[in-house]
């Protein structure tokens, strides 16, 4: 059995690929994954119309409390501010995670996941020789290779 890659997170054998999480622990036949493909995570876009829909909110509430109140309508216009803020740190602070899925015994899985780039490169890489070296030799012409 050769081994393409060993980490904390995955190991990527020419047998299987083993994902480990913190709760879990999961291996796939590599013969029997399909359609592998590499997509992005898009938690941090998800995330960041609550922090705007937030500080629109506080700004409308705001708006009226002018007439009424100065101080409290500075504190909410601050705090509509500060929620304008989280959320383009929620669009650019966070790095979306890279996701490695494919098709495993006829249903969608979620093979790998990563921020770090570097590393979900790696795994990646490795699970890509892993498929292509556990593929049977294509046969040329209908010939076996006796001269």
């Amino acid at each position: 059995m050769r081994i393409y890659f060993r980490g904390f997170e995955a190991v990527v054998t020419s047998e299987h690929f083993i994902r480990r999480t913190s709760t879990t622990t999961r291996a796939f036949l590599i013969r029997d994954l399909r359609n592998v493909c590499i997509t992005r995570s898009g938690v941090a876009a998800r995330t960041a119309p609550y922090f705007f829909g937030g500080a629109v909110l506080a700004l409308a509430v705001a708006a009226p409390m002018w007439q009424l109140s100065a101080p409290s309508a500075i504190v909410l216009l601050g705090l509509a501010g500060l929620g304008a803020v989280f959320a383009v740190l929620a669009l650019r602070g966070r790095p979306q995670p890279w996701v490695l899925e494919g098709i495993y015994h006829g249903e969608r899985a979620v093979l790998y996941e990563s921020a770090d780039e570097r590393v979900f490169n790696q795994v990646s890489r490795a699970l890509r020789r892993a498929i292509e070296d556990g593929r049977p030799p294509a046969v040329r012409d209908g010939l076996s290779g006796a001269a």
